[in-house]
């Protein structure tokens, strides 16, 4: 049974309050390892050690010695890619086929995206008049923030950490990162790799615990750190931008949302119907970006709904190494409580069931694991708590619309914008709609397409700030002019 311990400094250590909990795997209910909880000294050394390397080894090298650092980084943890794969899928239960083609190789590359940006960073410079004629230049200075704390979720552990993780180790920051309690070890796996990698001791710290009296909020209430960036839901990011107020500290925020996918009569039926199994499915649900909300126009939704009923039914739920697998299980039980609550509340409004609205039935020792069906419903009105609020798990209700003024007011009821998928075949339209569309992202024609170098975030309460190419050097530095006289 593994042990994880805290990444402190470079080293693995233990708790100094000796605290430890289970380490579970979803998939069957197994205990698989035990954590260290850190307390609130493990904490302090944290953000002591990531303090002192911002004026060591790592304050001194250049921006091409960093990059080379951090290209070590991804090929390490390519070169150890079924350790990182292993890992993550026992942590969260997600299929070898998914967590193989997204989660290691995103949390990879993540370096190397950054690493190319802070590399190929301009500032710009301004020749200015001055009153006695001589002139002057402006110039600006891209400077490392400081001590980052980074907060991650549970649904894509490597990728969303190294999302953050990457950028500021590429500007020069130095972290403490506070991984789910769900979901640590490839967080923990990951110093080994920044060791090896040449990347110096307290640059990149694990600390690992729950949120409130734990880690989570020691960490983020702590006057060392400088800045803080957490993905999660809306409730727990409102607690942590209360904390970042003290000391008026840089915050970024993806707190989730209950995303809107739109299907217009004209679209590409068979794209329309995979891309929003993917959008509503993929992961078990446990997908910011996805879509709980499907509108159809009208000529077309019984044909859509009963497409998407058969691709929901023909969904193999099994073991994360089984190369038959589509869909894991949700993170743990207590979340499979709160997904099945919503199950139950669906049918005491009226929904009609298309599929699922249950536990399905596992063999063997499956059977203890945090399963449940991917369920569709339609006929629920838009105020009900079924269409307002984010589930989180393998579900969407189908609505009609009639036009597309009637869809757009739709999509945009709810206090969150964090993205929407748009399936037509008139472009026209499509731009005009994105415009819009009240969400940080909008795709069209596609889901989760991303590329890396574009703005993430979200609007309203799905968050705060946007993250992606040189959009998080925003972040993650300090922007200083600089005035030469001349």
């Amino acid at each position: 049974m593994k042990e994880i311990k805290n990444f402190i400094n470079g080293e693995y250590v233990a708790a100094s309050t000796g605290k430890t909990f289970d380490n579970i795997c979803p998939a069957d209910g197994r205990r698989i390892g035990v954590i260290h909880e850190a307390g609130r000294d493990d904490v302090d050394q944290a953000v002591a050690a990531a303090r002192a390397a911002l004026k060591g080894e790592w304050a001194e090298m250049s921006v091409n010695e960093r990059v080379a650092i951090l290209y070590k980084v991804a090929d390490g943890i390519n070169a150890r890619f079924d350790e990182f794969l292993e890992a993550e899928c026992l942590d969260t239960g997600k299929p070898r086929s998914l967590a193989s083609h997204v989660d290691i190789p995103r949390g990879a590359a993540n370096f190397k995206i950054f690493a190319d940006t802070i590399k190929n960073a301009g500032t710009e410079t301004f020749v200015m008049e001055t009153p006695d004629g001589t002139g002057a230049v402006n110039y600006a200075l891209r400077q490392p923030k400081g001590v980052i704390a980074v907060v991650c979720p549970w649904n894509l552990p490597l990728l969303l950490m190294t999302w953050k993780v990457g950028p500021a180790l590429a500007c020069g920051d130095t972290v403490v990162v506070k991984p789910s309690e769900e979901t640590p070890s490839t967080a923990t796996l990951l110093g080994e790799v920044m060791n090896e990698a040449g990347v110096p001791k307290g640059v990149y710290n694990v600390v690992n615990g729950f949120g409130p009296d734990s880690a989570g909020a020691f960490l983020t209430s702590h006057p060392g750190v400088d800045a803080i960036t957490f993905t999660c839901e809306t409730v727990t990011g409102e607690k942590i931008m209360q904390a970042a107020a003290v000391g008026l500290r840089d915050i970024s925020l993806e707190c989730g949302g209950k995303n809107a996918g739109i299907v217009f009569a004209d679209a590409d039926m068979d794209k329309a119907v995979e891309g929003t199994l993917r959008s509503a499915f993929a992961n078990c649900g446990q997908v910011c970006l996805g879509t709980e909300r499907v509108y159809v126009e009208r000529p077309i939704f019984d044909e859509f709904v009963a497409r998407l009923k058969r691709g929901a039914e023909n969904m193999t739920l099994g073991r994360w190494d089984d190369p038959t697998t589509t869909m894991g299980p949700l993170i743990s039980e207590e979340h499979r409580n709160k997904v099945l609550s919503y199950y139950k509340k669906a049918e005491e409004l009226g929904a009609t069931v298309v599929t699922g609205g249950g536990v399905p039935e596992m063999p063997g020792e499956l059977a203890e694991g945090s399963w449940v069906q991917p369920t569709i419903w339609t006929g629920l009105a838009e105020d009900s708590a079924i269409v307002k609020e984010e589930i989180f798990g393998p579900c969407c209700h189908v609505a009609p619309f009639d036009d597309e003024d009637e869809v757009i007011a739709m999509a945009n009821d709810t206090k969150y914008g964090l993205a929407s998928a748009l399936w037509t075949e008139n472009v026209t339209r499509l731009h005009r709609v994105a415009a819009r569309i009240d969400a940080g992202i909008v795709w069209t024609n596609s889901w989760f397409l991303r590329d890396l170098r574009t703005p993430f975030g979200g609007m309203k309460m799905s968050g705060i700030g946007r993250e992606g190419g040189h959009y998080s050097l925003e972040f993650y530095t300090e922007l200083k002019n600089v005035c030469v006289k001349l």
